[in-house]
């Protein structure tokens, strides 16, 4: 007993020793921050119902009879494009998520602009937003590192099987 007492008052001593001794090393650095850009961009997104957007979930308790269910997830794969024609220069794609979750086909989606020509090439936009009026970036990589900003949309084609819609992005990015 009188052992244990010991080699406990023992270790006491040594692991306060030890807080006391040991000190956190850290050498600060000054921050240099990149002077911000404001990027504005131009494109047409142009979107294939059933081949570049595809509906992975839905619940099937929705009661309504609107074309777009209620409580819908959709998987989106649409290139990106410099005009509204089908054959206009691809400029790179969109990826992401888009939740239907508004009686009024309203929306929150997540989706990355990514683009793989010109000077932006491996650069991409993170979005995550609700929709109207706009959309909000949230973040990017590569030329549009720590980005923020909105981007604007407007539906030009809508039907059955394709979708196009303009964007205009305004970019605060480093």
């Amino acid at each position: 007993m009188r052992g244990t007492l010991m080699l406990s008052w023992i270790l006491i001593i040594c692991l306060s020793q030890v807080a006391v001794q040991s000190q956190y090393y850290s050498k600060s650095r000054p921050y240099h921050s990149r002077p911000a850009k404001v990027t504005n961009l131009h494109f047409f997104m142009h979107e294939h119902t059933g081949i570049t957007a595809v509906v992975v979930a839905q619940a099937n308790i929705t009661s309504n009879n609107s074309s777009v269910p209620f409580a819908t997830l959709v998987a989106v794969n649409d290139p990106l494009r410099t005009g509204p024609e089908p054959d206009s220069e691809v400029i790179g794609n969109v990826q992401g998520i888009s939740l239907l979750a508004g009686s009024n086909a309203s929306s929150t989606q997540y989706i990355e602009f990514g683009f793989n020509t010109g000077k932006f090439n491996g650069s991409s936009l993170s979005v995550f937003s609700r929709g109207e009026p706009g959309l909000a970036v949230v973040g990017g990589r590569g030329r549009f590192m720590m980005a923020k900003g909105i981007a604007l949309f407007n539906p030009i084609l809508i039907n059955a099987t394709n979708v196009i819609i303009e964007f205009n992005f305004t970019v605060i990015h480093h």
